[in-house]
């Protein structure tokens, strides 16, 4: 599914060639692409936005999505990825002073077409046809040469890229009723909310009185049920936007759990 182009995975190119490819997220570090062809859909709990060849990212970390990458006119997708280390920014921001200009909002920032970026994304190209592992003194050049870009081009940048901050501890009811399709290990949630492991489990507890398992299948077949019924979307289109990993598991709980299948459903609406 992807190209590793370096022993730390932070430069690669992504490729594939199947229908598409899903995948659901909350990457660990920022991540900044470029799309070279095909297509891909990221949806998160309040937005959903679509990239194409040309388009060029900042995907900031900690983003809970779904990615849905795309062949498109008879090309497979590709992108060229770069992921920014804690270390690797650390490092940089020692010889760079931080410049903050507003709060980090958390949101995708996307980049216009820009002499900067083309010749960077060019010069990269020629890296993927080799056999070994990217020298690592290469690496660090090119993710720094990345960065003062990036900051060259937008002057918010560091407000992403110089914010080391961990999650705070938010609202627990209010962020799982927005993200619980997502399929996620109840460790990242647990961190996404800003708590660790015991807390969270004790705080899920004391607000819905059920344990986060149970809890987050129930309420994907509830919608599950509302799109089958209310919207009249098939059994096939259903499973994967409501976070089960196949048709069949889907198939099994929702019996399991209303007492006729999906296909009973809507053969009798």
């Amino acid at each position: 599914m992807g190209q590793q182009q370096s022993e730390y995975a932070e430069i690669l190119l992504s490729c594939i060639e199947e229908k598409y490819f899903k995948n659901e997220i909350a990457l660990e570090h920022h991540s900044f692409a470029r799309i070279i062809s095909g297509e891909m859909k990221v949806i998160q709990a309040d937005k959903t936005y679509t990239f194409g060849p040309g388009q060029t990212l900042l995907f900031p970390r900690n983003q809970l999505s779904t990615l849905i990458k795309n062949p498109k006119h008879g090309l497979p997708y590709k992108a060229m990825v770069i992921f920014f280390t804690p270390k690797r920014l650390k490092d940089f921001y020692t010889k760079n002073p931080i410049q903050f200009t507003s709060p980090h909002l958390h949101k995708i920032k996307t980049f216009e077409s820009h002499p900067l970026l083309e010749s960077f994304f060019a010069s990269l190209i020629p890296y993927f046809d080799l056999e070994s592992d990217l020298p690592e003194k290469i690496v660090s050049i090119k993710i720094e040469e990345a960065l003062t870009i990036l900051r060259s081009i937008d002057a918010t940048a560091d407000n992403i890229l110089a914010d080391f901050s961990q999650p705070d501890k938010i609202n627990l009811a209010q962020f799982m009723e927005k993200n619980y399709m997502f399929n996620l290990t109840i460790e990242r949630f647990s961190y996404l909310t800003g708590r660790s492991l015991t807390t969270f489990k004790r705080d899920f507890k004391k607000e819905f009185n059920n344990t986060p398992q149970k809890w987050i299948i129930q309420k994907r077949l509830e919608l599950a049920h509302y799109q089958l019924s209310e919207k009249k979307q098939k059994p096939i289109d259903v499973y994967l936007e409501t976070g089960f990993e196949n048709l069949s598991h889907f198939s099994f709980a929702f019996k399991k759990h209303f007492g006729y299948s999906p296909t009973e459903l809507t053969c009798n609406r």
